[in-house]
C-alpha cells in the first residue's frame, strides 16, 4: 500500500467510522430507482421528524436487491445487529421506526421483519431466505450497506486498494492476470477481457481510449443501473486499472438518458475520486494519467452494439459501423478504443484485489467467477441478485424468485433482451452460463431473465419483441430494417386471424436474409421467432389452424362481452377505459329530455376496442374475454 493511498484511506476509515460502527440506532434507507418506484422518497421525506424524536441517525445506501419488498429499510443497533424490514410506507414512518426500535422488534415490527443481515439475536438470519440464501455476493457485497454519494464510505471498505496496486504493475501483467481469472464480456458476448485489452495495449499510438457500455436498453435487465446507482465507485476503479492495463488514459462512460439517477451518482462519483485524487493526474505519485467523463446517451437501442455507441460517443448518429477495422485499430475519433459492460469493469479491482484463483473459486470452466441477475416476469420475488455462474435457471427463478404467483404455471422464459430469443418452461433445468444457452439457440445476454406463466401468449411476446426490433433499428441497412418490418407484418396478420402455414417458410426465409444484416442488431433479431417456431410451435399452429389464443390477449382472435349488467363497477371501468368504447346503449323512444335519465343496457364498441384488459381488472365477474371466431359461430 502506497503512503498516498495510506493517507486516503486513514482519513475515509476515520471520517465513516460513525456509520460503520454506530454507536446509536441507524437506519439505511435504499434510495434506488426501484425503491423510488415505491415512494422510498417519501419514506426518507417523512423519516427525519420521528428519527430526531428517537435520537437515531438516517443514511441513504442503494439496494440489496429485493424489488418486490421495496420501500426496504434496514435498522441497526448496537445490541441487535443489522435488521432488514419492508415494505414500509411513508405513512408508517412512525409507527415502524418505534416498533423497530422497541424491546422486541420480532413481535412490535413483525409485520415488516424480513430477516437479519449480521447476527440479532432471536431474528431469522437473512442468509435463511429464499431470495438471499442462495447468493455469492462480491460485486453486491456494499450494496444497501454504504452510502454511494460518499467516497468515505467506500474507501473505507476497500476501494481504490486495488488501483493502487495495479499503479505499480506491469500492464501486460494486469491484462494476464485478468484473462487467467476468466472474466468474459458481461455485455453478453463472453470475449475474454484481458484478451480484449491486450489488442488495444498492442495498438500503436500515444492516445487510446476505455468506453464503459452502460447502455442497457434490453427490457427487463437493470444490472448495470444498480451497479452505478449503488456502488458507483467500483466501475470507475475497474475503468482506471484497465487504463493502466491497456495505455489508455482517458474514459468514456455511456449511460442512457433513462438513468438519471445513475447519471447523476456517477457525476457525483467522479467529481469526488477527482477531488481525492484517485483518478487525474499522477495517481497515487506513479505518474499514471487517467480520467472519466458521463457521456448521455439518447436511449438508441442500437447503441448497445460497441461500435453504434462509438459513433453515439463521438457525437453522431447512433449507427453500428461496418467492422473491419475494429474498435482496438480505430475507435472513439478514430483513436484505438476498447468497449467493455459496466460489469465486465466492476469484477477488475475484485481480481486485482484477490487474485485469479479466487476469482475462479466459483462457477464453471467456461464461465468462472459471479453474474448478477435481474429476475422479473410472473414471479413471487423479483429483484436483482448475484450467484455462481453454473446454478439452474430453475433455482433462480423458482427457488430464489419463488415463481408464478397464485399458483399459475411456468409457460417460457425470454433471456438476454429482444434478440436473445425464448425458451420453454421446460428448459428451466438449464445451468446459468453461455454454452447450454448458445446450444438451444438463445442468448444468456447481460443478466436480464424474465418468466412468464400460462397467461401470457408466446405468439404476443414474440410480436412484441420484433416490433421493438423494428423500431429500434437504426435503419442504415435495408436488410435489417424490411427485415423486421416483414416479420412484424406477418406476426400481426397471424395474430389477427389471417395467418396460413406458409408463413412459416415466409418467416424462414426473412430470417436466412436477416443473417446478412450488417450488424448483430439485424443479425439477431429472428432469434424471437425462431423461439416461437421450435418451442411454442403448437400454440402458433393454434392461432394460423384454428384461429384462436390460448392466451386470450391476440386482438384479432379475441372479444370482450359483458355478461352482468346489474355489476356496479361496469361504472368504474367505463370511465377507466382509455377510448371510451364502454357505454350504455341509446333507449329506443327516450325523449332528448329524458335522455339523461335513460339507461340502456352496457355495450362494448368493438372497433374502437384496443384489448388493455384494465376494463376486466376493475370488473372481473361482469366482463370476460371470449374467441372471437367461437363466439361469432355460436351467435351465427
Amino acid at each position: 500500500m502506497s503512503s498516498a493511498y495510506e493517507e486516503i484511506r486513514e482519513a475515509a476509515e476515520l471520517a465513516a467510522a460513525p456509520r460503520r460502527s454506530p454507536t446509536r440506532p441507524l437506519v439505511r434507507v435504499d434510495l434506488s430507482t426501484s425503491s423510488v418506484a415505491a415512494e422510498a422518497d417519501r419514506l426518507w421525506e417523512a423519516l427525519p421528524a420521528p428519527a430526531a424524536e428517537l435520537d437515531v441517525d438516517l443514511m441513504r445506501v442503494g439496494t440489496l436487491g429485493l424489488s418486490w419488498l421495496e420501500p426496504v429499510v434496514e435498522v441497526e443497533r448496537p445490541d441487535m445487529g443489522a435488521v432488514v424490514y419492508g415494505p414500509v410506507r411513508p405513512e408508517q414512518a412512525s409507527e415502524f421506526l418505534a416498533a423497530a426500535l422497541g424491546d422486541n422488534p420480532t413481535e412490535q415490527a413483525a409485520q415488516w421483519l424480513i430477516g437479519a443481515r449480521t447476527p440479532a439475536p432471536g431474528i431469522p438470519a437473512l442468509s435463511d431466505h429464499p431470495f438471499w440464501g442462495p447468493q455469492e455476493r462480491r460485486l453486491m457485497q456494499w450494496m444497501g450497506v454504504i452510502d454511494p454519494e460518499s467516497i468515505d464510505e467506500a474507501i473505507a471498505v476497500g476501494a481504490y486498494e486495488a488501483l493502487d496496486h495495479a499503479v505499480g504493475m506491469d500492464p501486460m501483467a494486469i491484462c494476464d492476470l485478468v484473462l487467467a481469472a476468466g472474466v468474459g464480456g458481461r455485455g453478453g458476448g463472453g470475449f475474454p477481457a484481458g484478451q480484449k485489452w491486450k489488442f488495444l495495449l498492442g495498438a500503436p499510438g500515444p492516445t487510446k481510449y476505455l468506453v464503459c457500455n452502460a447502455d442497457e436498453g434490453d427490457p427487463g435487465a437493470f444490472v448495470n443501473r444498480v451497479l452505478m446507482e449503488s456502488d458507483p465507485h467500483l466501475v470507475i476503479e475497474g475503468m482506471a486499472i484497465a487504463g493502466k492495463a491497456t495505455g489508455a488514459d482517458y474514459g468514456f462512460i455511456y449511460i442512457r438518458d433513462e438513468y438519471p439517477l445513475s447519471i447523476a451518482r456517477m457525476e457525483l462519483a467522479l467529481e469526488q475520486a477527482r477531488a481525492r485524487g484517485v483518478i487525474g493526474q499522477d495517481i497515487f505519485g506513479s505518474g499514471f494519467d487517467f480520467d472519466l467523463e458521463i457521456t448521455r446517451g439518447a436511449g438508441s437501442y442500437v447503441c448497445g452494439e460497441e461500435t453504434g455507441l462509438i459513433a453515439s460517443v463521438e457525437g453522431l448518429r447512433g449507427m453500428p459501423k461496418i467492422r473491419p477495422p475494429f474498435p482496438a485499430q480505430k475507435g472513439v475519433f478514430s483513436e484505438p478504443s476498447n468497449v467493455n459492460n459496466t460489469e465486465t469493469y466492476a469484477n477488475v479491482p475484485l481480481i486485482v484485489r484477490n487474485g485469479a484463483a479466487w476469482y475462479r473459486q466459483h462457477g464453471t470452466e467456461s464461465d468462472p467467477g459471479t453474474k448478477m441477475f435481474s429476475i422479473s416476469g410472473a414471479l413471487e420475488r423479483p429483484g436483482i441478485l448475484e450467484v455462481p455462474f453454473g446454478m439452474g435457471m430453475d433455482e433462480l427463478l423458482l427457488g430464489c424468485g419463488g415463481g408464478p404467483p397464485d399458483g399459475h404455471t411456468p409457460k417460457g422464459i425470454q433471456p438476454g433482451g429482444p434478440l436473445g430469443g425464448l425458451l420453454p418452461a421446460s428448459d428451466l433445468g438449464l445451468k446459468l452460463e453461455r454454452p447450454p444457452f448458445t446450444e438451444r439457440g438463445v442468448l444468456l445476454g447481460s443478466g436480464g431473465l424474465i418468466l412468464f406463466d400460462e397467461r401470457a401468449s408466446a405468439v404476443d411476446l414474440t410480436k412484441y419483441f420484433s416490433e421493438f426490433c423494428e423500431d429500434e433499428s437504426c435503419g442504415r441497412c435495408t436488410t435489417c430494417h424490411g427485415g423486421s418490418q416483414r416479420l412484424v407484418e406477418v406476426l400481426e396478420r397471424i395474430m389477427h386471424g389471417d395467418g396460413r402455414q406458409e408463413d412459416l417458410e415466409r418467416i424462414g426465409a426473412i430470417d436466412k436474409t436477416l443473417q446478412n444484416a450488417n450488424c448483430l442488431h439485424g443479425q439477431f433479431t429472428p432469434y424471437a421467432v425462431r423461439g416461437l417456431v421450435n418451442y411454442f410451435r403448437d400454440e402458433l399452429d393454434v392461432h394460423i389452424e384454428e384461429k384462436r389464443d390460448p392466451a386470450r390477449v391476440a386482438p384479432g382472435l379475441t372479444r370482450y362481452l359483458i355478461t352482468d349488467q346489474s355489476d356496479p363497477a361496469l361504472e368504474e371501468a367505463a370511465a377507466l377505459c382509455p377510448t371510451s368504447c364502454i357505454a350504455r346503449a341509446p333507449v329506443e323512444g327516450a325523449e332528448d329530455d329524458d335522455a339523461s335519465e335513460a339507461q340502456g343496457d352496457w355495450r362494448i364498441h368493438e372497433p374502437s376496442c384496443i384489448h388493455c384488459d384494465a376494463c376486466r381488472e376493475i370488473a372481473p365477474d361482469a366482463i370476460r374475454v371470449e374467441d372471437r371466431f367461437l363466439t361469432m359461430l355460436s351467435v351465427v
